[in-house]
């Protein structure tokens, strides 16, 4: 029997896309009604969730013979892919980030839905792709997001706590004074991984149209997210701005970060349109 490899690898996404909102109800159930032994256990349909879904990205990648990143489909899989595994890599050293499950759980498998409304296709890499600065440019802005998504669950966190009568769950995080240093902190590492990826990025350009820089709308909103993540940090480092102002700006500055990776791709004036539709 001839597997369609389109409807294997639909089939298998949403499969993983079923474990991770098993995990994200189960985790929410058991963070908002204090349950810790719901919480723990949320972990393992997210383990097995992410255990299909890299599957599912092996064997695609092993079926159209380039990296996630030429479709829609392709760079949702692997953004959702890359807030799992950063998420679980930086529990170890900072057990505190434990409750941003309540955000990255939810974003993943939203992200990971989403690119099922795309039609995946198998397209062919176009010689511009064929360089190793475009896979350093899109693997940090990857892992930039997936920071940059922990420093928003603090954001969320510390407005959240700061209100007059907090809900009890809010209760069981780390402390006020922490939850904004950990936005501060994350929001500093997604800051390194975009104006690295950002860098490496200009590179690629240079090899591929033979230019650093070209005001394209990618790269003018990729300028302007750095520039506010920028103010944001010099703000927080130099200024001493904290709390509730200091959660709204990020906030601010990771809408605009969406709409830089997400919205400008698809604008016909852009160079990358072509590489997105």
């Amino acid at each position: 029997m001839i597997i369609n490899p389109i409807a294997l690898y639909t089939g298998g996404t949403w499969c993983a896309v079923l474990f991770y909102i098993v995990a994200t109800l189960c985790n929410v159930y058991g963070v908002l009604f204090r349950n810790g032994t719901v919480e723990r256990r949320s972990f393992i349909p997210l383990w097995i969730g992410l255990l299909v879904h890299s599957s599912v990205m092996a064997y695609w990648w092993s079926v159209v013979g380039h990296g996630p990143y030429m479709a829609p489909s392709e760079v949702l899989t692997s953004d959702a892919w890359m807030a799992v595994c950063l998420y679980l890599v930086c529990l170890k050293p900072y057990p505190k980030v434990r409750p941003a499950s309540v955000v990255v759980f939810p974003m993943t498998f939203l992200l990971l839905a989403l690119a099922m409304f795309y039609n995946p296709g198998i397209r062919t890499l176009p010689a511009t792709f064929s360089s190793i600065w475009l896979i350093i440019h899109i693997g940090l802005y990857k892992i930039a997001l997936a920071t940059l998504l922990i420093a928003l669950a603090f954001s969320l966190f510390y407005l959240l706590r700061q209100r007059p009568s907090p809900a009890p769950w809010l209760m069981r995080l780390p402390e006020i004074g922490q939850l904004d240093v950990y936005a501060y902190r994350f929001a500093g590492f997604g800051f390194v991984f975009w104006t690295i990826g950002m860098l490496a990025g200009s590179i690629w350009a240079y090899q591929s149209w033979g230019r650093f820089w070209g005001w394209d709308p990618v790269e003018t909103w990729s300028l302007v997210t750095w520039m506010l993540f920028g103010i944001y940090l010099h703000c927080r480092r130099f200024f001493r701005i904290s709390g509730k102002a200091a959660a709204g700006f990020f906030i601010l500055c990771f809408v605009v970060s969406l709409v830089s990776l997400f919205v400008t791709s698809h604008m016909n004036t852009s160079i990358h349109a072509e590489y997105f539709r």
